[in-house]
């Protein structure tokens, strides 16, 4: 296990066999350096950080942040915080990083995931590996960590930090290959910086070149939305439909008012009415015989 002496350098090898660490170079600030190069969280914070801003500025917030954290980094101590605890250290000028809320959010998830798998504990991430093969999983398997992070880191450990995991080369190819500057695990010094630049930047030119040819490439992709304007046809029918609705509906209307038109029927009987009221008036006529009865006696 990896453990620092803050007094010095002296540290514990990954083989168990006390060395004298190397001073790696990093962050440009000696201050910054020396804490990368005897502890290994702020090594792996300052890998997290390193993305979309210069590595100088990445290399140097666990530097930064640990004197915002009064003096102390911690895993556990990281994990407990509130996140908008950790969010204000990362926030404060100067910040940590482009985007701080959300590499703080991330660094709480590396320390989280440190204190459950390793017990806190950052170095036996490498120090307990049995192989090469098991490392990559182990640091792949990190927060911020992608499959290119992931070979970087490994070479770092295995260039400058004595690395011994049989087939760690392999793992971290084409990283891991001596003679190379693709990365900050070629970094020893200010001219192995200015090379490793060089190199990022002909892989940045080469990816823009790639990037305006990728256009021509799909334009014939747009001749395929044409059949998209033959949609509104499938409208037509559309129309129609309420068309027809409508024609039904006027007959069903005229249908049901011609049988309200024939209830006038019904008048007919009323008709019928005066022809009953004709014999009452003939029945007085009767009477008449009656009185000249009388008049002979």
């Amino acid at each position: 296990m990896v453990q620092p002496n803050i007094d010095g350098c002296s540290m514990t090898s990954l083989v168990g066999v006390p060395t004298k660490r190397p001073k790696l170079y990093l962050s440009g600030a000696p201050e910054a350096d020396q804490l990368l190069s005897e502890d290994p969280l702020a090594l792996l914070i300052g890998m997290v950080l390193d993305q979309q801003i210069p590595l100088e500025w990445a290399f140097e917030g666990p530097f930064h942040l640990m004197h915002r954290l009064d003096d102390r980094l911690d895993a556990a101590g990281l994990a407990e915080m509130p996140e908008e605890a950790i969010i204000a250290a990362f926030a404060a000028r100067p910040a940590l990083h482009r985007y701080p809320a959300a590499m703080a959010r991330r660094v709480q998830a590396l320390a989280r995931h440190l204190v459950e798998e390793y017990g806190g504990d950052a170095a036996k991430v490498w120090t307990t590996a049995r192989d090469g093969n098991e490392l990559f999983a182990r640091v792949r398997a990190l927060p911020g960590f992608g499959q290119q992070k992931a070979k970087i880191f490994i070479a770092l450990l295995g260039k400058q930090l004595g690395l011994k995991a049989d087939g760690w080369v392999e793992v971290a190819s084409p990283f891991g290959h001596h003679g190379t500057h693709l990365s900050i695990a070629d970094i020893d010094g200010p001219e192995a910086l200015v090379l490793v630049r060089e190199h990022k930047r002909e892989m940045k030119a080469a990816a823009k070149a790639a990037a305006a040819q990728a256009p021509a490439k799909k334009a014939p992709r747009a001749t395929k939305k044409a059949p998209a304007k033959k949609a509104p046809a499938k409208k037509a029918p559309a129309k129609a439909t309420p068309a027809r609705k409508a024609a039904p509906a006027k007959k069903v209307s005229a249908a049901k008012k011609a049988p309200a038109k024939k209830a006038p029927v019904t008048k007919a009987p009323a008709k019928k009415a005066p022809a009953k009221k004709a014999p009452v008036t003939k029945a007085p006529a009767k009477k008449a015989p009656a009185r000249k009865a009388a008049s002979s006696a």
